[in-house]
């Protein structure tokens, strides 16, 4: 039952990302985003897809979704480093 609950934290934290991500692609300004921050969180994911792996027992199909946000956080992490030298217009 505990994965159910791991399954809707997991899918609320990949439905964030993806604003994050399409505003990235749309102004291509990064200002505000902290690399550290996003690495810090692909580790967390990195460490509860080990978790995941190494459990006694069947694999919990949770993993997919470790996997999911791993990705879609390594896809803002990208874009970070692609146009961190981009500078946001005069307001």
């Amino acid at each position: 039952m505990s994965s159910v609950f791991e399954a809707i934290m997991l899918l609320c934290f990949a439905a964030s990302w993806p604003f994050s991500i399409l505003k990235a692609i749309r102004t291509k300004v990064v200002a505000g985003k902290s690399p550290a921050f996003m690495g810090i969180i692909e580790a967390g994911y990195v460490a509860g897809i080990l978790f995941k792996l190494t459990a006694p027992g069947p694999t919990d199909p949770t993993v997919w979704l470790y996997v999911l946000n791993l990705v879609i956080v390594g896809t803002d992490l990208a874009l970070y480093f692609r146009y961190r030298h981009n500078v946001p217009p005069a307001a």
